[in-house]
């Protein structure tokens, strides 16, 4: 099939164009950490640190294996276990769910805004009621930084302050996104992040962070990321996990995080294209007053009535893939649907999962591709 094929298909991420922009500079940082052979806590483990703390302008910063893992560590810093509630959105990822109901704790889903997708503040507050009414001892908070935009982090911080919770920032989606002006990574007690391959800051394989203004808690982090570790590794002070960011990746993500301003300036052009295509045919993603966003995603919703299956079919024949994050709210998943929800119930999330699709989105989507994109989307609503 030659390249410029109607029929060529188009890559949903595409990882490989990143790879060969950064080449040399990616091959030259693996090399160096070949040589040294310090493939656990290498120095370029904590290179990467500073980088992410002087980027996001968060105090501390503490790498390790997985977004799922910064969650998790910051509950177990915390103390969160049975009998603690952790309020969380149901339209997100389950790791965000997972994470709480690892540490024994009950996770409390509650509902997203139409527009923004992210945690709604009233349904918030219920979330915090319903969870008194059952016994539970409400705790935290993790509102999800979605698709790439950020939540509203005032808005949650007054209701977390006020009902004396605390804010751990699910920023896995949203790393580079902006609120009012600050990057994230500064909001709430902590701020988790992942460097899955497909985020929009990703590395080669597994990858997390925890960014934080609290020294005490970097402390504490520290030691649970290797094993709860005290004074040496064979002085074990508490439970911890292997936690930590390999070097290798470690020394991708320095390379990545070189350009990362770049792309994320490339990603929003390719978004407001779409919004200006598509905005009449479909519910293009609204960015709300304030914030920004790294475009982690682009998702979309159908109008009424369409069928979602033929929707993608239609796209797939023109070589144009899709996504569908998520067809299940968690609350709705088999692991977490017996977890309370806030009263008054979850419809957003619930009517989300049915209309919502992703489309292709990344820093190296050209404009004659967005075009062919933008023509299939329209002409697959319209038939």
């Amino acid at each position: 099939m030659n390249q410029h094929s109607r029929s060529q298909a188009i890559p949903f991420i595409d990882v490989v164009v990143q790879r060969a922009r950064l080449g040399v500079r990616i091959d030259a940082a693996m090399s160096r950490v070949l040589d040294h052979c310090q493939f656990i806590n290498g120095p370029e483990v904590t290179e990467l640190e500073a980088d992410l703390a002087a980027f996001s302008g968060a105090k501390h910063v503490v790498a390790c294996a997985s977004g799922t893992d910064a969650l998790l560590m910051v509950l177990m810093a915390k103390g969160i276990g049975r009998g603690d509630a952790v309020l969380c959105p149901s339209f997100t990822f389950c790791a965000t769910g997972e994470a709480v109901a690892l540490t024994g704790a009950t996770p409390v889903f509650v509902d997203v805004e139409e527009g923004t997708f992210n945690m709604d503040v009233a349904s918030l507050t219920r979330g915090i009621a319903t969870a008194r009414q059952l016994g539970l001892k409400p705790r935290a908070v993790i509102p999800v930084d979605l698709f790439g935009q950020a939540a509203d982090h005032d808005a949650i911080a007054a209701v977390a302050e006020a009902e004396g919770l605390f804010v751990l920032d699910d920023a896995a989606q949203g790393f580079g996104a902006s609120y009012k002006g600050r990057r994230l990574g500064t909001f709430g007690l902590a701020t988790a992040t992942s460097f899955f391959p497909a985020k929009p800051l990703g590395c080669f394989g597994d990858g997390g962070a925890i960014l934080t203004d609290d020294a005490a808690l970097a402390e504490i982090l520290r030691s649970i990321r290797v094993h709860g570790q005290g004074s040496d590794k064979y002085d074990n002070v508490r439970l911890g996990l292997t936690a930590r960011l390999d070097t290798l990746q470690a020394a991708i993500l320095i390379e990545k995080l070189k350009i990362f301003e770049d792309e994320i300036a490339a990603r929003d052009r390719v978004a407001t294209r779409y919004a200006n295509g598509l905005g009449n045919v479909v519910t293009v993603p609204r960015l709300a007053t304030g914030r920004t966003s790294v475009w982690a995603q682009y998702t979309i919703r159908l109008p009424e009535g369409t069928d979602r299956d033929g929707f993608a079919a239609a796209l797939r024949a023109q070589g144009v893939p899709t996504a569908i994050y998520y067809p299940k709210s968690l609350h709705q998943q088999t692991a977490y649907r017996d977890f309370p929800s806030a009263d008054g119930g979850l419809a957003v999330s619930e009517r989300l999962s049915t209309d919502v699709i992703s489309l292709p989105m990344h820093a190296y989507l050209d404009e004659a591709t967005q075009d062919r994109i933008i023509e299939a989307v329209r002409g697959a609503v319209s038939t």
